[in-house]
Parts: structure tokens; sequence; C-alpha cells
């Protein structure tokens, strides 16, 4: 493929921009990202309040108090009820979101932005307090796409609301203000999104992420989303584990991918389950979780830090790691407003650790290197499922830190994801997206104006 010379393109969209040009898409961009990043901080805030709050009552109270077990149980179905009420009013907001975007840029799908905006919130918030692996990054994706196309109505400009600019900066910032890593929201609206390069997306992009970032950490004051710690650079000895770490993430990417689409497409066909009872199976699962298995749940159970150090037997972390999967797949496949990438990153560091333990067990490792495997296996997986190498390795670095890594950490990245390909599995998100087309009926031409199209309930389908 010829890129030519891009400096004539460079050139033409400058001039084509104009200085006015050129500072209303910065301002736009700034307002972009400061509601984004006021926003998706609220909503990190408040999950992490909630989730302290869960915790600590349940460990103060016991789970043998009958109370107690009544609280859990009604507390769940309420949640579930929540969640169902939301899909409802707004089917839009059922999954990650990220396919329903992508769909929006193509000009194939509306949305009402204030709506889809408060839904996905509160259902995104539903989700993650009843115990569900799903993840906080795709909703944030979609509520930073949302508060973009809010600030293009604002305004008053009537084109402004319909560029795919507002929607992929809107992306950028909500990735980037979810996971803390800007130039991974950039690489994800470029990357994963296929996005041209033209210089008012990449102006946009580049101020809507880092604008996002830095109104949420002056507000609200967010770190490293993973401090792992020492991460010191791979000595040369070791190098041998980067090819070793992408094929085993090549193939683990392609087997939760298979995993993740034929459970969400046999909830979707299966007429035993209607969309209400399908959303209250995981809700009752996460309690029968809390009480059987709790380490499987956010909160109660190890976390990536703690993966780094704990010295579990494999066969424990295999178990853990296979019950994740399967308890990721059964969350999102209900339908509810959830997203994969932070489940997915979990995953790699369970993985991580299966790897490092069994390494250990026949002296090919020492300790010290489990952080660095732990990394390199949640950049690798990410790469495999996602199939977007560039986003899931800089989001690892912005993430943890390890720049002293980083090309080991990209090419893991690029490994697996060449796996994958060959393989002949889909990107995770190319099949949710067709599933969308296929599920919400969403044909050329596109939708007029002001007329209501809803697909079916519980289906990720959209408004006009």
């Amino acid at each position: 493929m010829k890129l030519g010379n891009p400096f004539p393109q460079i050139a033409h969209d400058f001039a084509t921009m104009g200085v006015s040009g050129l500072a209303r898409t910065i301002v736009q961009a700034l307002l972009i990202g400061g509601a984004t990043g006021v926003v998706i901080g609220l909503f990190r805030h408040l999950n992490n309040i909630i989730t302290h709050w869960v915790v600590r009552s349940v460990t103060e109270h016991g789970l043998s108090d009958s109370l107690v077990a009544c609280a859990v149980f009604f507390g769940l179905l309420l949640l579930a009820v929540i969640s169902v009420l939301l899909l409802r009013i707004e089917p839009l907001i059922s999954g990650s979101g990220i396919p329903q975007v992508e769909l929006m840029v193509k000009g194939r799908l509306r949305m009402n932005w204030f709506r889809v905006l408060v839904c996905k919130f509160a259902g995104a918030l539903t989700a993650l307090t009843g115990g569900l692996s799903v993840g906080r990054e795709g909703p944030c994706i979609m509520m930073g796409a949302s508060l973009g196309v809010g600030v293009g109505r604002l305004w008053h400009d009537p084109k402004a609301a319909h560029e795919p600019r507002f929607l992929v900066g809107g992306s950028a910032a909500g990735l980037g203000a979810a996971f803390g890593a800007p130039l991974a929201g950039m690489f994800f609206a470029f990357e994963e999104m296929k996005t041209p390069l033209r210089v008012p997306m990449i102006i946009t992009c580049a101020t809507t992420a880092f604008a996002a970032m830095y109104v949420m950490q002056a507000i609200y004051g967010f770190g490293l989303v993973f401090p792992f710690g020492s991460r010191p650079m791979l000595p040369w000895q070791s190098w041998w584990l980067v090819p070793v770490v992408g094929v085993a993430m090549g193939g683990l990417g392609v087997l939760y991918n298979i995993m993740l689409i034929r459970m969400t497409l046999w909830a979707d066909k299966t007429k035993m389950l209607p969309m209400h009872l399908r959303v209250v199976i995981p809700f009752m699962c996460a309690g029968l979780f809390l009480y059987f298995y709790p380490t499987v749940l956010a909160g109660f159970g190890i976390t990536a830090l703690q993966l780094a150090d704990i010295a579990l037997p494999l066969t424990a972390l295999l178990l853990l790691l296979t019950v994740k999967m399967l308890f990721s797949c059964a969350s999102f496949a209900t339908g509810v407003a959830g997203g994969l990438l932070m489940p997915i990153l979990f995953m790699g560091a369970m993985a991580g650790a299966c790897v490092t333990s069994a390494l250990l067990l026949f002296d090919m490792v020492t300790p010290e290197k489990s952080v660095i495997i732990l990394i390199l296996c949640m950049a690798g997986l990410f790469g495999s499922s996602v199939r977007a190498p560039l986003t899931g390795a800089f989001l690892m670095l912005e993430m943890t830190g390890a720049y002293p890594n980083m090309v080991f950490i990209i090419i893991t990245a690029y490994i697996a994801a060449f796996v994958a390909d060959k393989m002949g599995c889909e990107p995770v998100y190319d099949s949710l997206r067709r599933r969308c087309v296929i599920e919400g009926k969403i044909k050329r031409p596109r939708y007029k104006p002001r007329r209501p199209q809803r697909v079916a309930s519980g289906s990720p389908g959209g408004v006009m």
C-alpha cells in the first residue's frame, strides 16, 4: 500500500481549517475533554466508594448471618431489576458500547446523547456494584462519545453533532480517563476505530484525551491503576519470554473470543431465557460466588498487584483463570451495561501468574521477573483479543509505568495479535459490531431524523 507524502495533505488540512477553524477545533476538544474528565472521574470515584462500602459491610457483618444473606439476595435482585429497566429505557447501552460507537462513526446509528449518558452511567455502576465481571472502560468510552455529541449540539452548529470528530474525540477522552492513559486513548481512536489520520482528528483526539486526564487528576487525584512498584528492565538472558508469552496469549485470546461470542450469540437466539431472566442470572451467580468462591469477585478477590507476589499453586491459579473467564463471558452475554477491557487485563494478569508459576516449577525464571511477565501477558491478551497491539501496549505502559520494558511489551502485543490473526480468529469488537448490525437490523440508507426506531428489547440496537 502506497502511503504517499503526508505533508501536502497536512498543509491542505491546515489551510482548510484556517486560524479560526483551528481555534474552534481546540476549544471544542477542550470542552469535550473537560466534561469527560469530570463525568468519568465521578463515575470512578462513586464506583470506588460503593465497592469499599460493600466490601466493608459484608466483612464486618459476616455471611453466616441470615439477615445479611437476605440483604445480599434482595440487594442483587434490586440491582438486576434496575439493569433491566435501564435497558428497556435505552437499549443502546447494552454491552460495552464500543461497537455501537463505531457504527455511529460510520453514520449507521444515532443516539439521544443525554439519555445514553445517564443510562450508561447508571447501568454500568449497577453492574459493577452487583459484582458482575464487566469493565468500566467500554461504558466510559460510550459516555465520552455521548458527551462529544452533546458538545456538538450545544455548539449550535447543525453539522457539528454528526461529525465523526466529536464521537472519536469523546471516545479517546473516555478511554484515557477510564484508565488514566491518554496516549492509549489516542491509539484506540486510530487503531481500533480505524479513523483516518487527518489533522483535525489528531488535534481533537490529543486535546480531548489529555484534557480529560488532566481534569480528572486535578479534581479526583487518581494515580496509576496498576502501581506494581519495581519494574526493572528485562535482562537479555530472558528475552525468550517475549515470544513464549506472545504465542501463549495469542492462543488464550482466541479461546476467550470464541467463548465470548458463542455464549453471547446463544443468549441472543435462545427463547428459553427472556431478557429480564437473562440479566438476573449473573447477579445471582455473583451472590453464590460471594459465599463459595469470593476470589473471583472484584473487591473480595485477589488483585492484579497481589498476583505478582502471591505464591499460589498452579492448579489454584488455573481454576481462578477458568472461572473468571467463564463468569466474564456470562456477565457480558446478558447484555448489561459493562465492558470487556478490564476483565481482559485482569485475566491477562491471572495468565501471567500461571505462566510464572509454571516456569518456577522448572527453575526457568526467578520470582523477581513475575511483575514483567504479568505485564507482558496483560498486553499480549489485549492485543490478541482486541487486535489493537499498540493500544494494549501503551495502555499497560501508562497504567503501570513500565517504560523501561516498552520494546518488549510492544513486541509481545504484536506477536499475540499475529498469532490470533493466523489462527483465523476475528477481533472481538468486529464480531460484536456485526452482531449489532444483525440484531439491530441496521441497514442502509441511514435512519431518517426524528423517526425513532427501537430494536428488540435487550439487543444492542439504538434510537435515532
